[in-house]
């Protein structure tokens, strides 16, 4: 069965508008936002510090003076087969900012440092809250800009 140009004309557009409608929803703020900051935590349970610097931003700033991956690396170095889940996780979009808000969960093996690790953040009351920036007009550019933790308090003195 010969296919005419207005057939073939007709199936491009249609696959055209269906990969079109296919990157609006992909590209919409919200889920961004939720599949950085998996991709964020991905990145960390896999110790691919470099891959997780790449979600920070150049401005980046928090309550523990933006040292959060450093911090992280020397709190993981012991703990093996770390996972890390996310739930009650809710987002918050602005123009140009967004605030994902939800509990941390850690899991993992390594003795007492793990474990003192896991103890530290799977007990706080409050939710984690991260807040990611968009830099440019690109649907896909989100740096993360802030964490923070209202009951997580971490010591001065580990600088």
């Amino acid at each position: 069965m010969p296919i005419s140009f207005r057939g073939g004309f007709y199936s491009g557009l249609l696959v055209a508008l269906l990969v079109g409608l296919l990157l609006i929803w992909l590209w919409q703020p919200e889920r961004q936002v939720r599949r950085h900051t998996e991709n964020f935590l991905h990145a960390i349970e896999h110790k691919n510090w470099t891959g997780a610097a790449g979600f920070i931003g150049s401005d980046y700033r928090d309550q523990w003076r933006a040292r959060v991956l450093d911090r992280m690396h020397e709190g993981f170095r012991y703990v093996r087969g770390i996972r890390i889940s996310a739930f009650s996780v809710t987002v918050r979009v602005e123009p140009r900012r967004a605030e994902w808000t939800g509990r941390i969960w850690i899991n993992g093996d390594g003795g007492e440092i793990a474990e003192s690790l896991k103890e530290r953040v799977n007990s706080l009351a409050t939710p984690f809250q991260l807040e990611w920036h968009r830099l440019s007009g690109k649907p896909w550019d989100w740096k993360l800009v802030r964490v923070s933790n209202s009951s997580l308090e971490i010591p001065a003195n580990l600088d």
